[in-house]
């Protein structure tokens, strides 16, 4: 296999954009709260809301002595916002099983609400600064054009994590690097739909480059269009609710300029079964 570290470290060093989570002393917290918040949304959508989540709750234990409806209202157009509730989850479980402390154990960090493969490992690595292989959609794509020759990844798989752990260095701080390089490559040179290979380093050793940029097919999973979806219709009832004085409307009142009141019963019935919002006579209201 090619030497792709040298490079990719190399490169970082002198490219990587400066982010709140990469800036020295963040902590886990924020880390963690990054993550969660990263999740399918764009970087620029993320920090302002990101910097007034930490002001507001500091620690985990702030954040679960507060009401799961705050955590939901301050997720605003973050989308996904079932990840505000598993984070409030998140934090009540780090402040009653780990004295408050974001853990580190990897294990540790999957049996909290919300953390799969990807977070776990990009807290132990970019927080703690320990030596895991962790893989973003970005990385999964570098991997799959640089050591492949696919245009495209595949499904999400365990493979994954193998092919990560083999490029990584044996140091620590290291290995570190590699794993944010990787991502940062994908999201900012060796994107989706336009790559720019003049300005990657391990262009001249990437395996789809020098096959001539095959079309080997792309079987990711395609996401459903957003406008008039349930999701839309989801989205519309729970901004309603946040932005009313009491975090509390009556069900009547709420999303009725939907024209599709079939649509409209699902997104409420979803909501609920979500544990997003509670319904209780005739009213609608985020969680307490």
């Amino acid at each position: 296999m090619p030497d792709l570290a040298t490079p990719l470290i190399a490169w970082y060093r002198d490219n990587a954009r400066e982010l709140p989570w990469r800036e020295p002393g963040f902590g886990a917290w924020g880390v963690l709260v990054s993550e969660f918040m990263l999740q399918q949304t764009p970087v620029a959508r993320v920090i302002p809301l990101l910097e007034a989540w930490l002001e507001r709750w500091p620690t985990p234990s702030s954040l679960a002595g507060d009401a799961p409806a705050e955590a939901v209202r301050a997720w605003a157009n973050l989308g996904y916002p079932r990840r505000a509730l598993w984070l409030h989850r998140a934090a009540t479980q780090i402040r009653d099983l780990h004295d408050g402390v974001v853990p580190r154990d990897v294990e540790a960090l999957l049996a909290l609400t919300g953390i799969g493969d990807y977070t776990a490992r990009a807290v132990a690595v970019f927080a703690y600064g320990d030596r895991h292989p962790v893989v973003d959609t970005n990385t999964r794509r570098v991997l799959a054009r640089a050591i492949d020759g696919r245009a495209q990844p595949g499904p999400p798989a365990r493979r994954d994590l193998d092919a990560m752990a083999a490029i990584l260095p044996e140091g620590e701080p290291e290995a570190a690097i590699v794993n944010a390089a990787a991502m940062e490559l994908g999201a900012v040179a060796c994107t989706a739909r336009a790559p720019r290979c003049d300005a990657c380093p391990i262009a001249h050793i990437c395996a789809w480059r020098a096959a001539g940029y095959p079309d080997t097919g792309d079987t990711r999973r395609k996401q459903a269009r957003y406008e008039g979806s349930d999701r839309q219709a989801r989205g519309a009832i729970l901004r309603a609710l946040r932005e009313s004085a009491a975090h509390e409307l009556a069900m009547d009142a709420v999303a009725s300029d939907l024209s599709d009141s079939a649509q409209r019963d699902r997104a409420i019935d979803s909501l609920i079964a979500d544990g997003l919002i509670e319904a209780s006579d005739g009213m609608l209201r985020l969680p307490r």
